[in-house]
């Protein structure tokens, strides 16, 4: 929102309409998948056609209630988790990803600020490593106690009882409950089922599509082969080097998302409460 707000400020008077047009596109080229984006995006851009200064009073809008739905997913979602409860989330959905709380995240929080006892299992998330670069920063500065795990430890640890539930975020929801999140999620939500662990997606309404029909119509983004070939990270001295982790002209296939049919997921928490993974109550939520 506040980027379509900026391009707005920031267009000249006589190209003003193509100018302000030409950033949407843009904006929403940079997360095909994620519906989030074109919500907040097309709320600032109808906003700016009327002025720029509608645009920012929009953007402060989208802003607002975006960490009022936060903080409700959050205090949904708390009611799920034990006195005592291992959470394993995957990606990064706190407050780096949305206004204050975020939603995976916020029931956590939540919960931990009740003085409940909660330890988090973050995946690392490759190729970007968003777990473990900011979902375990976040639990850090939040005081959560937590543990990195690489991607494929988590049915491991799902065998062994270590795991209580499954909180994750959301990029688009389909009308019929089908979810696109960050690629290994779908793995999770298969596991879980098996073990029968609740898995949740935490989300506001707006992530909702509902002219999507389903997962099969969600855009799956594919990303530069090189996030997969290539790491990034600091050595000993604070010193951010990027190197080879694979044999010399490998090619990768990058696909950033994944689908989790509605089937895997036990319900999903937004700032209207918790509801069923399904056609008919997506479209109650929405009406």
């Amino acid at each position: 929102g506040y980027a379509m707000a900026q391009a707005a400020l920031q267009a000249p008077k006589d190209i003003y309409d193509s100018f302000i047009l030409n950033a949407k596109t843009e904006i929403e080229n940079t997360r095909p998948t994620a519906q989030n984006l074109f919500y907040a995006v097309n709320r600032v851009y109808c906003a700016a056609c009327i002025s720029k200064e509608n645009a920012v009073a929009e953007a402060e809008n989208v802003a607002l209630e975006d960490a009022t739905a936060s903080k409700k997913i959050g205090e949904y979602g708390c009611d799920l988790l034990k006195e005592e409860c291992n959470v394993l989330t995957h990606c990064n959905a706190g407050w780096l990803a949305f206004v204050d709380y975020g939603t995976a995240l916020s029931p956590v929080y939540t919960a931990h600020r009740m003085g409940k006892k909660i330890f988090v299992y973050v995946d690392e998330t490759r190729p970007r490593s968003q777990g473990a670069r900011l979902t375990a920063w976040e639990l850090k500065n939040e005081g959560v106690p937590y543990n990195i795990i690489a991607d494929n430890a988590g049915a491991f640890l799902m065998s062994r009882g270590k795991v209580d539930i499954i909180i994750v975020g959301a990029d688009r929801i389909a009308r019929n409950g089908d979810v696109a999140n960050k690629i290994g999620t779908l793995e999770k939500a298969i596991v879980a089922k098996e073990y029968g662990i609740p898995f949740y997606v935490a989300a506001p309404s707006s992530t909702i599509d509902i002219n999507c029909q389903s997962g099969a119509d969600i855009p799956i983004e594919y990303r530069n082969m090189n996030e997969v070939l290539y790491q990034t990270g600091q050595d000993k001295n604070g010193i951010i080097h990027e190197v080879l982790v694979c044999s010399p002209d490998s090619e990768a296939l990058n696909p950033a998302f994944d689908v989790t049919p509605a089937k895997y997921i036990s319900g999903i928490i937004t700032e209207k409460g918790i509801v069923e993974a399904s056609g008919d109550e997506i479209c109650k939520l929405k009406s």
